[in-house]
């Protein structure tokens, strides 16, 4: 992606960003120049190497939807619980970070039609749950990531259960693997690929089937500022574009042996 990399800035250091006079943040209405908010620990979503770059599909996509849009992309790093409020504040234009869609978040972002939808999957001990049901769990601590679908449906499911909110969905597994819980909720390809496949996920597995949140919660989109359709009408024309040319499958077989769009 050679082609792309002289398109796109990396401001790896938060502190950099900052620095942007807010001026920076007025835009042409064509959206030639666009700033991107991304996360880079949530592998394999998007991670921040040794040599200060960025990867992952959450990247891959933010840089085929540039090219796509036409536009000077600038890569912003920020701390996942600061995601919302940094955009709103304008230190970026659009949100490509793993950000699953629900009804609280709309109240304070637009979002792009879905470009992601995993399953949703509950990690304990071998052996001990036979199942994930409201029973299983009673009296159990489930630690989640907060504000998200899947806290949600926990506090709708398992009254009976305590819960741990934690900040980023790997605090999950660091939580559960330190056994300041007793089940970990989470997407399914992080917990595979950021904790069972690795040493510190030796002696646990998955709890019973994996879970499809109802209504469509689950799906993950681009967000953007209320009120942008310019921007998120050019990012939902680059998605729908890139699907179609076999670019996303492209992409998506470098991180996943299954069909991550959601279809």
């Amino acid at each position: 992606m050679n082609h792309l990399s002289r398109r796109i800035v990396l401001l790896a250091a938060t502190g950099m960003a900052l620095a942007l006079p807010l001026a920076a943040s007025a835009q042409a209405p064509n959206w030639a120049k666009v700033r991107v908010g991304v996360e880079g620990n949530y592998p394999p979503f998007s991670r921040l190497g040794a040599d200060g770059k960025l990867s992952g599909f959450d990247i891959d996509i933010a840089l085929a939807v540039c090219e796509r849009i036409k536009a000077e992309c600038t890569l912003v790093q920020q701390e996942w619980d600061g995601m919302i409020p940094a955009l709103a504040a304008r230190k970026f234009d659009m949100i490509v970070a793993s950000m699953t869609i629900s009804e609280e978040r709309k109240k304070a972002v637009d979002f792009s039609d879905p470009y992601y939808d995993v399953p949703s999957r509950f990690v304990a001990k071998a052996g001990a749950f036979k199942d994930h049901t409201a029973a299983d769990f009673k009296g159990k601590k489930i630690i989640v990531l907060r504000n998200s679908p899947r806290a949600k449906y926990l506090a709708d499911r398992y009254k009976e259960s305590d819960v741990l909110l934690v900040n980023k969905e790997t605090d999950i597994y660091l939580e559960l693997a330190a056994g300041r819980g007793d089940v970990g909720f989470g997407s399914s390809v992080v917990s595979s690929e950021a904790f069972l496949k690795k040493p510190e996920g030796k002696g646990f597995a998955q709890v019973g089937s994996t879970v499809r949140l109802e209504g469509g919660a689950g799906g993950v989109g681009i967000a953007f500022r209320k009120n942008e359709d310019a921007l998120r009408e050019k990012v939902n024309g680059a998605l729908k574009a890139i699907k179609a040319d076999g670019t996303y499958k492209r992409m998506a077989e470098r991180y996943f042996d299954f069909d991550i769009s959601g279809n």
